[in-house]
This record gives C-alpha cells, structure tokens and sequence, in this order.
C-alpha cells in the first residue's frame, strides 16, 4: 500500500520533463547532499501527484507520511555502550536464525554471485555495515558446503562487533574475515579488490546521501555490483518486525523493529538513489517478501 508506484513513477517522470532528474554531481559532499535534497523533492511532487490523482491515491500518501521518521535507532546511538549495542545487534543476528532470514538471504544472492563466478578466481565480496557477522558466515558456510569459490571481507564500524565476528569466526575455517571499515569512504579497500559490496538489513539505517556515496565508493573500487536487502516498506511489515523482534525480550530492540520499519525505503527510491549515484538506469530493484533487494549494476560490466 505504501509503495506509491503509480503516484511515485508520475512524480518521477514530472521531475525529469523539467530536467532535475537525475541531478549531476562533482563531489562525494555534493553526492550526498544532493541526494539527500533530491529524495526530498521527490517526496513533494509525489505529495502534488497524489493530490491530483484524487482521494484514492492521496489517502495513502499520507498515511505514509505519517508513518515516516528520522528517529535514530537505539543500535545507532552513538551514546549508548558499545556493549549495550553489541546485545541488540546479536539479537538481531538471534531473530535472523530463527526466522530463516539469512537462508533467504543467500538464496537472493547466489544467481548474481554464479554470474560472477564465470571468470577467473574467487568472487570476492564485501559486506558493509556487518555487525557481529551473522550473514557473512552463514554465506562462508554456505559456500563450503556447495564448492563455491568466494572470499568475504565483512566490516563494521563498531570495534565490538568487529571483535564479536572474530570471535565467532575462530577456528571455523571459511572464507571470510573482519575489519573495521567507514563505509563513506572504504580506505583501505585497493582498487579491484571487490567484485560485489553488499550491505544487508542495514540500508535503512543511513540517510539517502550516505547510501548514494556507498554506491559511488563501490564502483571507485571497481565493484561490479552493490547489492543491498532490507526490508519491504509495508503496512504490514510496521506491526510484524516489531512482532517478531519483542521475542527477543528486549525492549529497546523491539522499539528499534518499529523504528525499522517506519525508515524502510521504498523500491522507487532505492532506484532513484541509484541513478543519481551512478549517473546510470537499468538497475534492478525487486521485492521477494518481505524483502527488498536492490542490485546496482556498475563500471557498465556487471551481468
């Protein structure tokens, strides 16, 4: 329902007839800022579009106004202990298992890894925003067991975390390691070292501007492909991930599920982020519930 597609695409097209879409870009600090404004704009039009098209369509705008937010997330208060921060992250990791999230996940990313993999030498992947780890080693484990030739390089901001995924990963023998890593500028990351950068359940946490320059910084390094999943902007979702999270008997992180869903982008904006960060269309942005996956074509040489 709050999708918007019709209203958003007749938004979209209104603003490229007027040339303002896609809007150039010299800088990372203009990237970010004009997305930021952009999204911005588009989100006003779309409001005029809505208004036009008549009650019908305007009814459900404005629920998806309201249901908006800019609250900072519990997981994300710098402020907090970085042990108050590592729990709600391994709860996350707790809830993922239990829900079969990340067999999901992997079954999401497998075709676009297999068209990688036709080349020569292991298909290399870095992960952003990874916290304690819990995808990047369910891939890695996946990978052993079905001969897939992968390396993973999972990061983090949070040095916790970052210890808590070596931790786990001690002794398990796969194909994957952990560093700490900003994922605005990815120093550190050489040029063709990266084949797929991938950031999971973590898109909502980062304004427009931040995910456009993580799509920029991807294709610097010479990555083929940004993937990103998070969760389907819906209705629905805004009462069952906090369902689901309340399990864990945590209240902040049950808050956190709330604050989650209200922040989930739509599809037509994971898309436009996109194409102003690359300058490009033609990526590919589906829901496979109650998922999004959004996978960015770059360098003009991904499958």
């Amino acid at each position: 329902m709050i999708q918007l597609r019709t209203a958003g695409y007749k938004a979209l097209d209104n603003l490229r007839a007027r040339g303002e879409f896609p809007p150039q870009w010299s800088s990372s600090d203009e990237l970010e800022k004009i997305t930021n404004q952009f999204i911005e704009r588009f989100l006003s039009e779309r409001l005029e579009v809505s208004s036009g098209l008549g009650p019908g369509f305007l009814m459900p705008e404005m629920i998806d106004r309201a249901i908006r937010t800019k609250e900072t997330e519990h997981m994300d208060d710098s402020s907090a202990r970085g042990s108050e921060r590592l729990e709600w992250i391994k709860a996350l990791d707790r809830m993922n298992w239990m829900t079969q999230s990340y067999n999901h996940q992997i079954d999401l990313l497998l075709p676009i890894i297999g068209e990688l993999s036709r080349r020569e030498g292991p298909v290399r992947v870095l992960e952003l925003a990874s916290g304690s780890g819990g995808l990047a080693l369910a891939i890695a484990g996946h990978a052993r067991e079905h001969g897939l030739d992968i390396v993973i390089t999972a990061s983090d901001i949070v040095p916790e975390t970052v210890s808590e995924a070596n931790r786990l990963a001690a002794g398990l023998n796969l194909p994957v390691s952990f560093r700490q890593l900003n994922a605005f500028d990815l120093e550190g990351i050489d040029k063709g070292s990266v084949d797929i950068v991938l950031i999971s359940q973590s898109m909502h946490h980062f304004s427009p501007g931040q995910l456009a320059l993580m799509i920029a910084q991807a294709e610097t390094r010479g990555a083929s492909a940004f993937v990103g999943i998070d969760g389907y902007r819906s209705l629905l979702l805004l009462g069952g991930v906090p369902l689901v999270a309340s399990l864990q008997g945590m209240a902040q992180f049950t808050m956190d599920g709330l604050t989650s869903a209200r922040k989930f982008y739509s599809e037509l904006e994971l898309d436009i982020i996109a194409q102003i960060a690359t300058g490009r269309s033609g990526h590919k942005v589906e829901c496979s519930w109650p998922l999004t996956m959004l996978h960015a074509r770059l360098n003009k040489s991904a499958p």
